[in-house]
């Protein structure tokens, strides 16, 4: 089962980071995913994330404010398996 992820955030550079660690962290891991780019400051408050870039697993928000590395969402997304 394809696992869902969102990252939120405007389109600054930590958000696109965050975006880009995330892609890496699922090739190296290959894990099938949809990742989503969330950009609508109205569903990020849906969501709870009000410090971007924010990163959501399967419907949990696991992190916010903070460009996590590649190995920091590896391990994520092995833990929530």
């Amino acid at each position: 089962m394809a696992r869902e992820i969102k990252v939120f955030g405007q389109g600054c550079s930590r958000c696109e980071a965050l975006y880009d660690h995330v892609i890496l962290a699922l090739d190296e891991l290959g894990i099938e995913a949809t990742v989503e780019k969330v950009r609508d400051l109205k569903q990020m408050a849906v969501h709870g994330v009000m410090n971007p870039p924010g990163l959501a697993v399967d419907g949990q928000v696991v992190s916010q404010g903070k460009v996590l590395s590649v190995e920091e969402i590896k391990k994520i997304l092995v833990k929530d398996e």
